[in-house]
């Protein structure tokens, strides 16, 4: 394939595939800068109409597209700092933050376009607007208003500020984080110390250690690092102790090393977002934030976390006691002993296959990657009455300028990706409608940020002409292939492909022709239920028989493995629990009672007092997430005071998924009624209607506990 002429304008070329190779840092600038300007062209033709004679479609609607070209191309530089970072595109990205973020603060601080956005939304013809557009007129309304639209002059210059601000610090605090994962290694010269540990773990290591240029095939050596598929199986596994204590010790260090400490930022950002919030006539930061989730505020949603702490507290108290009679048992302590924080995992792996004769890694042999990803296609296909199509890929080596093909071209045109890693869908409707297309990322690499997520690059949807298609992803950091074997999957990484895989349903299944009210644009503490329920299918054994298979025989899960994975599914799910409501509750406390004087503490025990009945007792104390909580700090808004979204969300569908198991799992009428209901549908509607018109009530809010096994408990 010839090289296409470089584009003048990469990051704005409204071509559906997008030419990855063509993204050239240098080019940021360049583009953003256009892309501003023609943005402020539009916004200041909508804001220079005569309130008297503006309209619902020249001003509200006219909104929707005036951005829309900015946002896509810094939605695709965002996305290369997150997969692709590097000196390059850091230094670019930072350069061009400031004046994006000050655009979209002044969008709303524009005097002019606010008359004329109020006076459109008081006429008759706007009033007597339904639907999904009257819901936009209240949206927007709301969203001025929440932005600052209504501030006095000597408070616009501040709020203006702190915006910008707070973009510059969530980004550092995110590099922050990356670098100080990416700058800790720990190299082991002796096999011995890697007893325990599964071969996938032990090759892994192996090889990384060559990559690196430690050892030889002859002679090798294991580098093992901080990213989950290297770090996990030494906690969980590894029979020595020192070995794990490096590896904890070394996870201590991201986000508060000299060059890369978090420690200050967090204080920063919060007092930041309580100013403005206070600008706002707000009392705090939740109150800002919550009034349009279903949660509505800040005391509800602490309400909400320590109700269920008191209901779990018992069930999490007794599995600390249990775990630490259990490791006294075999080691000859007392029951009375305190873990160790990196004995925790270990132990706890090690009384599971005890009491259920159940190991996990059991499991990894019928979790190839390629049988789950087409497993997961197969199951949504008949569940939600669409076709998945995998395309021929390939990628342009930056260094040589050639290109590499991930497989046999097809049919089709192959599709360029930004890394040889990547593949890409196409989702057709029913009746062949390409309803959208999307890129899956699975691997660990030093220049792409931990975690897994899913981003919308492209919000399509009707249009008057047809229907524009969706374009999305989704990306991890899994086990890689080892060896001569394929990519093995833990069942703890295949649930977390579902959840993305649910993110990128929810946005490639929009059908609602507003963009700002399709896809995954909803309430947060909703936008979990279309992932999270997708989770419950990695348990069902009709669905499971779809793609987990033995990747040397294809014999699926025997039953007495099944029954074993089953027995121990609730195994330590107090503890599992208390730990995400002891994230909600250090969220909440942070933003709603200590925002103000978080930067004048020390931050650790500031967070040993919000969390006091929330974590178990250690012999050595370990260090606050606090410095590497990207959820919370790692965006300007993220998941700030909604943590608690998590829980929130897994009772709707832990009560959502009864339907289906009542229904069949399997059953394709099932799913297509949650397509229409929830997935389909975006914020077109209020999600508490959404939900009701699935399951046809309000929800149980024992669900999630009775699923757990932990209702009987309490």
């Amino acid at each position: 394939m010839s090289q296409p002429e470089p584009l003048p304008h990469p990051f704005l070329d409204p071509t559906f595939h997008v030419s990855w190779s063509s993204l050239d840092p240098a080019a940021i600038e360049g583009d953003i800068t256009l892309a501003l300007a023609n943005a402020q062209e539009r916004i200041d033709a909508i804001a220079n109409q005569d309130p008297a004679v503006a309209t619902y479609a020249t001003t509200i609607l006219a909104l929707e597209d005036a951005a829309e070209e900015l946002y896509r191309a810094w939605g695709f530089a965002d996305h290369l700092t997150s997969v692709c970072e590097g000196p390059a595109i850091r230094a670019a990205f930072n350069a061009m933050l400031p004046k994006v973020t000050e655009f979209s603060t002044r969008i709303y601080l524009n005097e002019k376009l606010w008359l004329v956005v109020k006076a459109v939304a008081e006429q008759p013809a706007t009033k007597a607007l339904t639907g999904i557009h009257q819901r936009l007129v209240e949206d927007t309304l709301r969203s001025f208003v929440d932005h600052g639209a209504d501030l006095h002059a000597d408070r616009r210059a501040e709020f203006e500020a702190i915006s910008c601000e707070l973009s510059s610090l969530t980004q550092k605090y995110s590099e922050n984080v990356l670098d100080s994962t990416n700058a800790w290694e720990l190299i082991v010269n002796d096999e011995a110390e890697l007893a325990g540990l599964p071969e996938s773990a032990r090759e892994g290591a192996r090889e990384n250690a060559l990559a690196k240029g430690h050892g030889t095939e002859e002679a090798p050596k294991w580098r093992f690092t901080l990213h989950s598929p290297s770090a996990f199986p030494v906690m969980q596994y590894a029979d020595c102790e020192s070995l794990r204590r490096k590896v904890w010790e070394g996870s201590t260090t991201i986000g508060r090393t000299e060059a890369n400490d978090n420690t200050p930022l967090v204080g920063k950002i919060l007092r930041l977002r309580q100013r403005k919030a206070e600008l706002l006539d707000r009392k705090d930061y939740a109150e800002l934030t919550l009034a349009p989730r279903m949660v509505k505020s800040g005391t509800a949603a602490l309400e909400f976390v320590e109700t269920l702490h008191d209901k779990v507290k018992g069930a999490f108290q007794q599995e600390v006691a249990e775990l630490q009679a259990f490791k006294a048992e075999h080691t000859g302590g007392s029951a009375e002993d305190l873990l160790q924080p990196w004995d925790a995992s270990y132990w706890a792996e090690k009384r599971r296959q005890a009491e259920f004769d159940f190991d996990e890694e059991e499991l990894r042999p019928y979790f190839p990657l390629h049988n789950v990803i087409d497993g997961l296609f197969a199951l949504t296909e008949r569940l939600f009455g669409v076709t998945i199509v995998k395309r021929s890929t390939y990628y342009v080596n930056p260094e040589t300028g050639a290109e590499q093909h991930a497989d046999e071209p097809g049919d089709m045109e192959p599709v360029e990706v930004w890394h040889s890693d990547v593949r890409f869908y196409d989702l057709l409707d029913d009746d062949g409608t390409h309803l959208g297309s999307f890129y899956a990322d699975w691997f660990p690499r030093e220049s792409k940020r931990a975690g897994a997520w899913m981003n919308a690059l492209r919000t399509g949807g009707p249009r008057k002409n047809g229907f524009a298609p969706h374009l999305g992803l989704m990306a991890g950091n899994m086990s890689k292939p080892t060896g001569n074997k394929p990519a093995l999957m833990t069942h703890r990484e295949v649930e977390t492909i579902f959840h993305e895989f649910g993110h990128l349903l929810h946005h490639l299944l929009g059908r609602v022709e507003i963009r700002s009210l399709n896809g995954t644009n909803v309430a947060w503490d909703f936008v979990e239920l279309p992932s999270q329920i997708m989770e419950n299918w990695c348990w069902e054994r009709n669905a499971l028989d779809l793609f987990a298979r033995h990747y040397a025989d294809g014999d699926v899960i025997p039953d007495e493995l099944y029954d074993k994975m089953m027995a121990a599914r609730n195994y330590m799910q107090g503890a599992a629990t208390m730990r995400q409501l002891a994230f909600g509750k250090l969220d909440l406390e942070l933003h709603i009672k200590h925002a103000k004087d978080a930067a004048d503490q020390d931050l650790d025990a500031l967070i040993d007092e919000i969390l006091d009945g929330y974590t178990a007792q250690y012999a050595t104390k370990p260090p606050s997430i606090i410095r590497r909580f990207t959820h919370l700090f790692s965006d300007p808004v993220g998941y700030a005071c909604g943590y608690y979204s998590y829980k929130w969300a897994e009772v709707l569908e832990a009560d959502c998924f009864t339907r289906f198991q009542k229904e069949g799992v399997l059953n394709g009428e099932t799913g297509r009624a949650f397509r229409t209901a929830i997935l389909e549908k975006g914020d077109s509607e209020p999600p508490e209607k959404l939900f009701r018109d699935f399951l046809g009530r309000d929800p149980d809010a024992d669900a999630l506990l009775r699923r757990a096994g932990l209702l009987a408990k309490v």
